[in-house]
């Protein structure tokens, strides 16, 4: 199983394991989960690696029918730039690769800040670790496994 997956079992918390078909062509990843596994895309949630002031990583979740707000997130950090992490960083750093990251099981555990909107719902599904897995988790499952915080960070595309 994957990292995530393992990460969630220690810790003992609940949660279901979702799976899909992949396909290979699709760059759309969240969307992709959304469709495959006939979910809302507001309540699927796309992980994205981040560079803040050239220095720092965080990991950012935010609604798939969304795009990251990167002011936002800089303004919510108190840092003057926030930018993606290129795809070598975010796999060496999170052990996942682009499309397949996931908040839970990283190599080394990022900050994580989550759009408020997830507050909205008692479920929210985030990569499972793997592209065509994907977790079913509660907000606050999420927030006390990975001390995230919540805060408007993404807007409409």
């Amino acid at each position: 199983m994957t990292p995530a997956v393992n990460y969630l079992k220690a810790q003992k918390v609940t949660f279901e394991l979702l799976r899909y078909e992949h396909d290979p062509q699709s760059t759309a990843f969240g969307l992709e989960a959304a469709q495959q596994l006939d979910l809302p895309v507001t309540q699927v949630f796309k992980t994205l690696v981040l560079m803040l002031n050239n220095e720092t990583l965080l990991t950012a979740l935010v609604p798939t029918s969304s795009m990251l707000d990167m002011k936002a997130v800089a303004q919510q950090m108190n840092v003057k730039s926030a930018k993606m992490a290129s795809p070598d960083l975010v796999k060496n750093s999170t052990g996942y690769v682009l499309g397949g990251v996931s908040p839970f099981g990283q190599k080394k555990t990022l900050p994580t800040i989550c759009d408020v909107s997830a507050n909205e719902f008692e479920i929210i599904y985030v990569s499972a670790g793997k592209r065509g897995l994907e977790l079913a988790i509660s907000p606050n499952a999420l927030s006390l496994c990975l001390c995230a915080s919540f805060a408007q960070i993404s807007k409409q595309k």
